[in-house]
């Protein structure tokens, strides 16, 4: 006729107890229950009769029950309606009646289980079977930790899903610290670290760098003599295993620090910078390892440290922690420190919570064993990504370091082009940033993502790789008659013997009978003249330039035609066919067989990119790099792409090669122009649809061209723009 309540922490040996003294061995007292269990009982255990009212509790139910007092006699109603009262139960709005109503409708199955969930956030869950004899059994197990443990792990596997998503460093570090924030309810807390110290840092000494030698056994005795105390007897060497490769260069740097109380957010998303210095993991000047910062130990040892309270901790140097609390006004307690171990099982960082919180009370507490594995296991888990992206960064530092080798290999080439390749990436994104910008015109849905951005970065350092294989001597032909040197002197050199040849007939005519000195001395004084404005006009002419007037060439063939006498006593032209051909060039210093040759590199720069293995982020850098000799109007090379064909970062970046060449100070065929010069050139260009008008209409309004000439031009190139002329016949065809 009566049925026993467990009321706490129950498990199947309770119940098993329940159930066997379920057959009327109960009677008026709890003594009569078997008192060898039920009082001392570490779960809570009610009786109560046919009529459902408490006939015992023992004292573990009491103070489950707590605030309600279980007294004998009352009904399980007025309980549950006192429970209701005292907000230690959610009777979802309903009266007690009808909420006891509610749940005995469930009792109609062999066993019933539901779920209580108190006001102060523990939960119950309640299992009742029914009696032969019409009583019932009802057993209630507090499963708030088991609730809260199941909370916190979809908690982490939602973690996990964001951290993976989560590309910049900043902004993952800080989610896993106000992650493992929230699951202890910290105060504060940070994220270290390691890093290699600079080499003045570094310990001198000998270092076997095979096995860390001499080094590996020091760190085990030293590790013993100066352990903290209870923790002498662990081995360092034993933690960090055959593998590791640690070196004393090695240092905690801060990386995220974030203190509710004292409203301090550094690093991370926030922009503000960390001016902590780093900690040394080994003394510079000895090599022993620093067991005294409880970081520096985890990093050192892999071991986890959970500290109460830091100002009675034995062992470690907490100096520091007092001092900035006593600047502060803070009191530093509970520590939780970490190692982040990455899937090598090597310590990439630490991190570090401090003051945990009791989330009811508000005060400080020691951190909880459970809270210490769970966000052991974010530690890890976090470590894991957080060694991906570093590799990942590192990765494309050591690509972007190539790809900047290469294109300074280039420069390097030649005297004459040095810093082209470096500069033009500049300008692209600079044009770029200025397109992204915009909020209204053509481009103002255009935009990059970060992705995006270094793809065209990439592509403008690599737009002309293939200039690693144009022969040097016409990247560096600085002048129409340069071959392996400047063939002008060679051709001053005739001149002087035709100087000289005049003089012996100068002479000669006056020794003739009858000659006419002053007739000679004119004539011969003319040819001298001559000679030497012909002289110039060849030293002029072999100077490249933008144009050469066709009367211009007709005066190279005449003086071409000069005879003169060599060493070897042959009369020939002064000028040979080749000569003749290279000063008639009409613009640059290139012949259209060069000119052939250099056009070249943008096809091998294609060809080469292509043949890449790109990763999906990077795929249209041979599109971007092999587009900027080509023009809107289809006759650029080498592809004769129209402007329709061309993607926006390749028609920019088209425009960034042509202005750099314009503006460039270190062409040996032509003078620099100044911002005027080179816009009129440019107008020009736009005109005959060579170059994308909207994007010269950013270019010029945006201001960009004087952002670059500010940061690479010379003071004297830097004047006035008209944007009004400039702008005037600009078209307004969209992006």
């Amino acid at each position: 006729m009566y049925a026993i309540i467990a009321v706490g922490m129950a498990d199947d040996r309770t119940r098993r107890k329940a159930t066997v003294n379920k057959d009327g061995m109960i009677g008026e007292r709890a003594a009569s229950v078997g008192e060898h269990w039920f009082a001392p009982a570490p779960f809570g255990l009610l009786v109560c009769d046919a009529a459902d009212r408490l006939v015992a509790a023992n004292p573990a139910a009491e103070r489950a029950l707590a605030p309600v007092e279980a007294r004998p006699g009352e009904a399980f109603e007025a309980l549950l309606d006192a429970l209701g009262a005292s907000g230690a139960v959610d009777l979802a709005g309903q009266a007690a009646a009808d909420w006891a109503r509610s749940l005995a409708g469930r009792l109609g199955q062999a066993v019933a289980t539901w779920e209580i969930a108190r006001a102060d956030g523990r939960v119950f869950r309640v299992q009742e079977q029914r009696l032969a004899d019409g009583g019932r059994l009802t057993a209630l197990a507090d499963i708030s930790d088991a609730r809260e443990d199941e909370r916190r792990m979809q908690r982490l596997a939602t973690i996990g899903i964001a951290l993976s998503a989560e590309k910049d460093l900043g902004g993952l570090l800080e989610m896993i610290l106000l992650e493992a924030k929230a699951i202890a309810n910290a105060d504060g807390g940070t994220i270290y670290l390691v890093r290699e110290a600079a080499a003045e840092n570094r310990p001198d000494g000998p270092i076997d760098r095979r096995t860390g030698g001499a080094r590996r056994h020091r760190d085990r005795r030293v590790a013993a003599a100066t352990a903290p105390e209870g923790m002498a007897e662990r081995r360092v060497a034993q933690r960090r295993g055959p593998r590791d490769r640690r070196r004393p260069r090695q240092q905690l740097e801060f990386a995220i620090v974030r203190n509710d109380t004292l409203g301090v957010a550094l690093g991370g998303t926030t922009g503000e910078s960390i001016a902590f210095p780093p900690i040394a993991l080994y003394d510079p000047g000895t090599g022993a390892p620093n067991f005294g910062n409880i970081a520096t130990y985890a990093a050192i040892t892999g071991e986890s440290v959970n500290i109460p309270d830091a100002y009675n901790a034995a062992g470690f140097d907490f100096s520091g922690t007092r001092r900035f609390d006593a600047m502060n006004g803070y009191r530093s307690t509970s520590f939780l420190t970490i190692p982040m171990r990455n899937k090598g099982d090597e310590v990439i960082g630490v991190l570090q919570l401090i003051n945990a919180r009791d989330r009811a009370a508000g005060q400080v507490v020691p951190f909880d064993s459970r809270h210490q594995r769970m966000i052991k296991s974010l530690a890890s888990q976090a470590a894991v990504t957080v060694d991906n992206k570093l590799l990942l960064d590192a990765q494309r530092r050591l690509f972007e370091a190539l790809i900047k080798l290469i294109a300074t290999a280039i420069d390097q080439k030649s005297p004459y082009t040095g810093g082209h390749c470096a500069r033009v990436p500049a300008l692209t994104e600079m044009i770029a940033e200025a397109a992204c910008r915009a909020e209204s015109g053509p481009f103002r849905s255009f935009d990059l993502t970060p992705d995006e951005r270094f793809e065209l970065h990439v592509a403008g350092w690599l737009h002309d790789c293939g200039k690693i294989t144009t022969p040097e001597y016409i990247v560096d032909k600085s002048t129409k008659l340069e071959t392996i040197y400047d063939r002008i002197q060679t051709v001053d050199v005739r001149f002087e013997v035709l100087k000289r040849e005049a003089e012996i007939a100068y002479l000669r005519g006056l020794a003739e009978d009858g000659a006419d000195p002053s007739a000679q001395t004119t004539a011969f004084e003319a040819r001298l003249v001559q000679l030497d404005e012909d002289r110039a006009f060849l030293r002029e002419a072999n100077i490249g330039g933008e144009f050469l007037d066709p009367a211009k060439v007709e005066r190279i063939k005449r003086i071409a035609a000069e005879r003169w006498r060599g060493p070897d006593g042959i009369e020939r032209e002064l000028l040979s066919e080749e000569e003749v051909y290279n000063l008639s060039i009409s613009r640059g210093t290139l012949t259209a067989e060069e000119r052939h040759v250099m056009n070249e590199h943008i096809t091998l720069t294609i060809q080469m990119l292509e043949q890449l293995p790109f990763p999906r982020g990077l795929r249209r850098v041979p599109e971007y790099a092999g587009g900027h000799h080509e023009k809107m109007d289809g006759t650029g090379f080498p592809r004769g792409l129209r402007r329709e064909q061309m993607s926006i970062p390749a028609r920019i970046m088209a425009i960034a090669d042509i202005f750099e060449a314009l503006t460039a100070g270190d062409r040996p065929y032509k003078k620099a122009k100044t911002l005027s010069e080179s816009m009129a050139i440019m107008t020009r260009m736009r005109d005959a649809d060579h170059i994308d008008p909207d994007l010269f209409a950013l270019f010029v309004e945006s201001g960009v061209y004087r952002d670059y000439a500010t940061r690479f031009l010379r003071s004297e190139q830097i004047d006035e723009v008209d944007h009004g002329r400039v702008l005037a016949k600009a078209t307004g065809r969209g992006g």
